[in-house]
């Protein structure tokens, strides 16, 4: 079997605020194989945009702390300097960012963010550098590609600009795409119409992917495993068909019940909900942090974390009371 490209290790962050340190990401352990999507799955405030820019080095780390390690393709980026990972980024590892308008300069056209990120990592003259460009334009869809390479994205769609971010993410084939909530900005239809692109160009380039969204109905297409976040930590990890069909922890399951679904039309049923809210990154607290939520919480779920059970070799669930039928 073929190591893992990317291991993160324990990996924590703290953000400085005026009231104190806070932290975003706990502990948080996870492998991405060669050609594998992990996608990384739960509400708004679980860190999991926290995790996608420590991955890419884009935090300061000026106004927050990061422990834990971090290994691509063998390698320790572990205090990486920001010059080696300015040679890492694009070339190695490239991200997709939720809000596609506000991740592009807008004095720039769009010919020039891509001429600008080859030509930064690539010996390439710009002629062949803007035949490139058009042809990338084309691949991820956009029609007229020699006309939208000199419009700004002010005067794109939210649904193009999108497009002109996977075709930077992928101008350099990177061998990890991280994916941060790529379709939340979107219309419904252009949703799906995006998350087949992303799915073509993987295949296209053999990428391993980190795929980060609220929705499990959105991801479990595309995903080779889910990876459950609750409060800044991974409360379940498996297979796709594994948590989508036997999930082991009372949150899965509760994330699971609340997609819309095609029967619910019909018979008028309510959408299931999550009672109460997540807790605040600031709260701490001694046992599962689902606890409040959770119909089958006990005192002993109260009073001492859970640790991370083995099911199987490939299902894991952080849960005293671990759902019946998990594989």
């Amino acid at each position: 079997m073929a190591p893992p490209l990317l291991e993160v290790r324990d990996l924590s962050v703290r953000y400085s605020t005026p009231q104190g340190s806070v932290p975003a990401v706990r502990g948080v352990s996870f492998d991405i194989a060669p050609g594998e999507t992990l996608a990384l799955v739960g509400e708004s405030g679980c860190g999991k945009s926290t995790i996608a820019r420590t991955l890419l080095g884009l935090l300061d780390g000026r106004e927050c702390l990061i422990s834990g390690r971090i290994l691509f393709g063998g390698r320790d980026l572990t205090g990486l300097p920001s010059s080696e990972w300015r040679s890492l980024r694009g070339r190695e590892m490239a991200i997709l960012f939720q809000d596609p308008r506000g991740a592009l300069n807008p004095v720039l056209t769009v010919g020039a963010h891509l001429l600008e990120t080859m030509r930064a990592h690539r010996r390439i003259s710009r002629r062949e550098a803007q035949a490139e460009a058009k042809r990338l334009l084309g691949e991820v869809g956009i029609p007229d590609p020699g006309y939208h390479l000199g419009r700004y994205p002010s005067e794109l769609s939210t649904g193009l600009c999108q497009r002109v971010g996977l075709a930077l993410a992928i101008c350099l084939h990177p061998r990890l795409l991280v994916a941060d909530e790529p379709t939340s900005a979107l219309d419904t239809g252009i949703q799906q119409q995006v998350m087949e692109l992303i799915r073509e160009m993987k295949r296209r380039y053999a990428q391993s992917m980190l795929l980060i969204s609220h929705d499990l109905g959105l991801v479990a297409g595309l995903a080779d495993r889910i990876a459950v976040s609750y409060h800044g930590k991974i409360v379940e990890c498996a297979e796709t068909r594994a948590i989508t069909r036997s999930p082991a922890h009372p949150y899965t399951r509760a994330l699971l019940d609340c997609r819309p679904g095609m029967e619910r039309r019909h018979d008028h049923s309510p959408l299931s909900v999550i009672p109460g809210t997540p807790p605040g990154p600031e709260t701490e607290m001694p046992g599962c942090s689902f606890t409040p939520r959770c119909p089958l919480s006990d005192s002993r779920c109260a009073g001492s974390l859970p640790p991370m059970t083995h099911l199987s070799e490939t299902h894991h669930a952080a849960c005293f009371k671990p759902l019946g039928g998990a594989s």
